[in-house]
């Protein structure tokens, strides 16, 4: 236990000591007059704690959340009152829905304010309720210790998730007058019931046609290499959840793909034929299981065994034959040691990698080749770029093509909301270049997506973040004109954009900026970027009609019209 204690100590002081006790090295912000004094006590403290200053509180949050998704320690976020809290409100929520441990402060009016509708006063417990894990208003500096470290304790344990503590100016300048006490963290580690693990063992003997699921943001890299070594031994299938692909190493020879927008059809049509799923990670929300179409809801066909570390979660949607409400690695630990090796399913998984190579390599037949072909482009970054390469985006139709054709075999390497929010690659990638220098990050964003955040290209100039960027332009909100021309085929309303000359704008922020309009160029492109020495974009010039991985927009249109004819 440690005493943090200084002369005529403020509220504002206890915190960012407080922070500096449980590990805090980076927080991002945009500033503002509700918590000038955590600023001046940052000040004196900017050796061992970074602050990264963004141009809009929606960056911060994100780049605090992707700071979450890599070191799994809290991301830290300061914003000010009002339309600061809710400009970073979309972090907490891809927090949320991420199983991200985030912490938000909001400066906060006075306390002789509050209930005044002071200026730009917000109830922030009413406004987050829905959106974190907990909000709490710190209204008395001499109970920092006690309310941080039950907000640090919150973000980290069972689901993991994002925290708001509401920090009332005056109460920030207020003088402490008791000494703030603070120990570490306990770590918590429940382990698997071994009578649970008998019944896994006997559902795995009996097993014809087993998968394991995995995914989720409760692994550990030590965790994931013990999981793979076990599947491998047993000859198990594994998939990952949506958006969680670096949960297990896609060349591995047991791996059968992702299961999420876009799965590949074999895959999909195999998981519903197993008659075993061991679920390991992901709660199973909507995008994991195709809207709870891939697996029946409440009782799907299989029979299902869940492990995830909150139990609230087990059994929400999903009733399952064999539950374990314990940490990951914990289990993963304990099943490796107390699950004898069985005779595997050796023709099962090799069927099943097979149709994720044959997936991830062929690309879809047009009628005719496009200028640029995506799929080739992330064939030529999978082969170039390091394996601790780091891999960002938002939202919309231009990942489906990262997803499908690049392989992550580095645990945390992937960056993306599995909320679906747009803007959320540039920040990300940001804050993974600034934690990881040495690291490569490439950004991929589409033309509507960069234009959420484009802003932070200020921020990546500013902290040295030699990023690689890759905006994918097709000069429209690509995925809901894919959804537009299914449900509504060429009544085209709101979906079209104008759009900058990206890389004159990226280049007027102090990028190297280039451009690709055939497949054949992008080699040359790339190694200037990489050559660069400093951020670099590189603008990909698309055909419009080229709007997924599977269909063109003619082929989309047909076959709506068929539908609804």
């Amino acid at each position: 236990m440690s005493v943090v204690s200084r002369q005529q100590q403020t509220g504002a002081d206890a915190l960012v000591d407080i922070l500096k006790k449980f590990n805090v090295d980076t927080a991002y912000c945009v500033p503002g007059e509700s918590y000038l004094a955590v600023l001046e006590s940052l000040y004196h403290h900017s050796s061992s704690l970074q602050l990264i200053t963004c141009r809009h509180e929606a960056g911060a949050a994100n780049m605090a959340e992707a700071y979450g998704k890599l070191t799994k320690k809290p991301g830290i976020c300061f914003v000010t009152r009002g339309p600061g809290a809710t400009h970073a409100s979309i972090g907490v929520h891809t927090a949320f829905q991420d199983s991200t441990p985030m912490i938000l402060f909001i400066g906060q009016v006075a306390r002789d304010c509050k209930g005044r509708e002071g200026f730009q006063e917000v109830d922030y417990q009413e406004m987050f309720r829905p959106l974190a894990k907990w909000v709490v208003e710190i209204d008395n500096p001499n109970r920092m210790s006690e309310i941080l470290t039950q907000a640090f304790t919150k973000a980290t344990t069972g689901r993991p998730g994002p925290v708001v503590v509401s920090l009332p100016e005056d109460m920030l300048r207020e003088v402490v007058s008791t000494p703030q006490m603070i120990k570490d963290l306990p770590s918590s580690m429940a382990a698997p019931h071994p009578g649970e693990l008998q019944k896994l063992s006997a559902a795995l003997s009996s097993a014809q046609r087993p998968f394991v699921l995995v995914g989720g943001s409760c692994w550990t890299d030590q965790a994931k290499q013990q999981m793979e070594a076990w599947a491998l031994k047993n000859k198990l299938p594994i998939a990952t959840s949506f958006r969680s692909q670096d949960v297990c190493h896609n060349d591995h020879p047991c791996y059968a793909g992702d299961v999420g927008i876009a799965i590949n059809p074999k895959l999909a049509n195999n998981l519903k034929k197993s008659d075993l799923l061991i679920v390991i990670g992901p709660r199973l929300g909507e995008m994991t299981t195709g809207g709870y179409q891939l697996f029946a809801a409440p009782v799907p066909a299989q029979k299902l065994v869940h492990i995830f570390p909150d139990p609230g979660e087990i059994g929400r949607v999903y009733q399952a034959d064999i539950a374990f409400p314990t940490s990951i690695p914990a289990f993963v630990e304990q099943m490796t040691q107390h699950i004898p090796s069985l005779p595997g399913w050796p023709d099962w998984v090799e069927e099943n990698r097979q149709n994720y190579v044959d997936f991830s390599e062929a690309d879809q037949l047009y009628e005719k080749e496009p200028c640029v072909n995506m799929a080739k482009i992330i064939k030529y970054l999978r082969a170039t770029l390091s394996h601790e390469a780091i891999i960002t985006n938002g939202a919309g139709n231009y990942a489906g093509w990262v997803h499908r054709y690049y392989r992550y075999n580095h645990f945390k390497s992937q960056l993306a909301p599995t909320s679906g929010a747009m803007g959320y690659g540039l920040p990300a990638a940001i804050a993974a270049k600034i934690a990881f220098p040495a690291r490569q990050v490439v950004c991929f964003a589409g033309d509507g997506c960069l234009m959420m955040s484009i802003q932070e290209l200020a921020t990546a100039v500013r902290y040295k973040a030699n990023i690689i960027v890759i905006v994918v332009n097709n000069n429209m909100y690509g995925t809901i004109r894919m959804h537009q021309e299914k449900n509504y085929p060429e009544h085209v309303s709101g979906t079209l954009l104008t759009n900058p000359d990206f890389c004159a704008l990226a280049e007027s922020f102090g990028f190297w900026g280039g451009v690709v309009e055939k497949t054949d160029d992008f080699a040359a492109v790339f190694s200037e970027a990489l050559a660069a020495n400093k951020p670099a974009l590189i603008e990909i010039k698309v055909d419009p009609g080229y709007i997924t991985p599977q269909m063109t927009l003619t082929q989309i249109q047909e076959q709506a019209k068929k539908t609804h004819d």
